[in-house]
């Protein structure tokens, strides 16, 4: 488990390492040199303790295998020169991913990227229980996505009983990538801020065969709307027409009233009148 080393004040030593070399020059100014060059030796020793943490920067440290704490507070410090140090950067990162090929829930392929906001957590995780947590954050994302294409159809085109689909899913699709990934990446130390969708498209070999279906589909729809549109005006032509009694129609003419109206009304052209200035009968 991660914890924190304190860490002594850098400036404390460079006041000790100054006074070390003015003992040294007054060493070797009276001739004492083997204890001046041991001095020295200690002195330039103790110089490789000195580091220096950014803010939202770590340092993990690591005496002869052993794991001793990891330094979170920013600022100039010194430890212990045996000490092996570990830079880790805390900072939020974003990872914008490369569209991938996957399956979606009922087999067809599609192109998917997803954008997320991560950082280190757990330094402790990070260092040792994996062996490089930035590929590690690349590779179990890419798995994360896959997973997720495969729990939902691309749209309800071939599956009309899907209530969520990757394209319309929207907030419960992202949110069930963050809840994949977040469980994934646990074992890095590495806290997800936020992950969702920013590409989503069929894949280039079925790509316009799907486009034609959409826009099949798209016509159908549009048509049904105007058909059921035509129908209420030529009802309401007719009770008026009945209403006002302006004319007289039997059951045939008001059949040809109605087969005109809907050819007219329904029509994806616009129709050609003609006038007739005789008797309708």
């Amino acid at each position: 488990m991660e914890k924190n080393h304190e860490a002594k004040s850098g400036y404390l030593f460079v006041a000790v390492e100054l006074l070390g070399l003015v003992v040294i020059v007054f060493g070797f100014a009276s001739g004492l040199i083997i204890p001046a060059i041991v001095l020295l030796l200690v002195v330039v020793f103790l110089s490789r303790g000195f580091t220096i943490v950014n803010p939202n920067q770590s340092a993990v440290l690591i005496l002869f295998g052993e794991y001793r704490g990891t330094i979170k507070k920013n600022g100039f410090w010194w430890v212990n020169p045996f000490f092996v140090q570990n830079k880790i950067s805390l900072r939020a990162r974003n990872l914008d991913s490369e569209p991938i090929k996957v399956n979606d829930k009922i087999g067809n392929p599609v192109m998917i990227g997803v954008v997320m906001v991560w950082r280190v957590q757990d330094t402790f995780k990070a260092a040792f229980d994996v062996n490089d947590y930035e590929h590690f954050v690349n590779i179990q994302t890419e798995a994360a996505m896959r997973k997720l294409a495969g729990l939902y159809p691309y749209d309800n085109f071939e599956d009309e009983d899907a209530e969520i689909t990757l394209r319309s899913g929207g907030e419960e699709v992202n949110e069930e990538l963050e809840r994949e990934v977040t469980e994934r990446l646990a074992i890095a130390g590495i806290e997800v801020m936020e992950a969702r969708i920013n590409y989503l498209a069929y894949a280039q070999e079925i790509a316009q065969a799907m486009l034609k279906r959409q826009q099949a589909t798209a016509i159908v729809a549009a048509r049904f709307k105007i058909v059921e549109g035509a129908v209420g005006m030529v009802e309401m032509a007719l009770e008026e027409l009945s209403t006002k009694e302006i004319v007289e129609l039997d059951e045939e003419k008001k059949a040809t009233m109605v087969s005109n109206l809907m050819v007219v009304l329904c029509g994806d052209k616009e129709a050609t009148p003609i006038v007739n200035t005789g008797s309708i009968y």
